[in-house]
């Protein structure tokens, strides 16, 4: 009987914990980190404020639970390949247009944390900026940019749509926006 009481406890934690990280997602999303409310996380979490400091600490560690876990399931919902970077600009498109708390937990780390780095988007960008220099080096992509230079456009193309002014992006279809995302990246590529 105890290790079934223990089960569901475990089990009942680890939901309560994923309730406070989706609650908190969408609380830093709208709010930043400075204008965050733990009252509120909890109250649409459906849970005791008190929760929030058991589990993760702090506001500031519940911001950086969140956010890692936003990255990480933005790594694996987009994955990277070198050899058809046009295509991934798509993907990435697509993602921001589904997912646009992706973009906004990411503008108010830069804005509300500065130069802090994330180990997990590092170490990714890591991966990424190598298997572009290799692309380089086999001829299966230009060097007109370096992989740096290259990796940062490859981000801020797809985003464009996502943070321009409404009327803007308003002003042509998703299939048209998504259709410029990958032909730029195309002629970034030339």
């Amino acid at each position: 009987m105890v290790s079934c009481y223990a089960h569901t406890m475990a089990r009942d934690a680890h939901a309560t914990r994923q309730r406070l990280l989706e609650a908190a997602t969408a609380e830093f999303a709208e709010h930043g980190i400075a204008g965050a409310r733990v009252d509120r996380v909890a109250a649409a979490a459906g849970c005791n404020k008190a929760l929030i400091y058991s589990y993760f600490g702090n506001k500031d560690d519940l911001f950086e639970a969140a956010f890692a876990r936003t990255i990480a399931e933005f790594y694996e919902l987009v994955p990277f390949d070198a050899g058809d970077l046009p295509a991934y600009a798509g993907r990435l498109f697509d993602h921001y247009e589904a997912h646009p708390v992706t973009l906004r937990l990411s503008t108010w780390y830069r804005l509300e944390r500065g130069n802090g780095v994330l180990p997990a988007v590092s170490a990714v960008n890591s991966v990424r900026l190598e298997r572009l220099r290799q692309a380089q080096v086999d001829g299966a992509v230009a060097t007109h940019f370096d992989p740096v230079q290259l990796l940062v456009l490859l981000q801020a193309i797809p985003a464009a749509w996502a943070t321009t002014n409404p009327e803007l992006a308003d002003a042509s279809t998703r299939e048209f926006r998504r259709r410029t995302v990958v032909d730029a990246v195309k002629k970034l590529l030339a």
